[in-house]
């Protein structure tokens, strides 16, 4: 049975590459999301932080996305028992 799982520095360069493909700033997800500073996003671009799912969905309305399309996902091989 596969656990699926979130590879966060993966979704985090995918975040970076669909900013740019899109024309977005740092500083302009900084203002559309009103954060005082952009730390919450760099954090989301390195792969140390996700956004919540409020922000999952800000994120792909403004890039033009799916938010299947921000994220990736892995799948864990686990074994059940009998």
């Amino acid at each position: 049975m596969a656990i699926p799982t979130i590879d966060m520095i993966q979704t985090g360069q995918n975040i970076v590459r669909l900013r740019k493909l899109s024309g977005v700033s740092v500083r302009n997800l900084q203002d559309i999301f009103g954060f005082a500073t952009p730390q919450a996003i760099y954090k989301w671009q390195h792969g140390t932080a996700l956004p919540t799912i409020d922000n999952l969905v800000v994120l792909a309305a403004v890039l033009g996305v799916r938010i299947d399309d921000i994220l990736v996902i892995t799948g864990t091989q686990i074994s059940r028992s009998a």
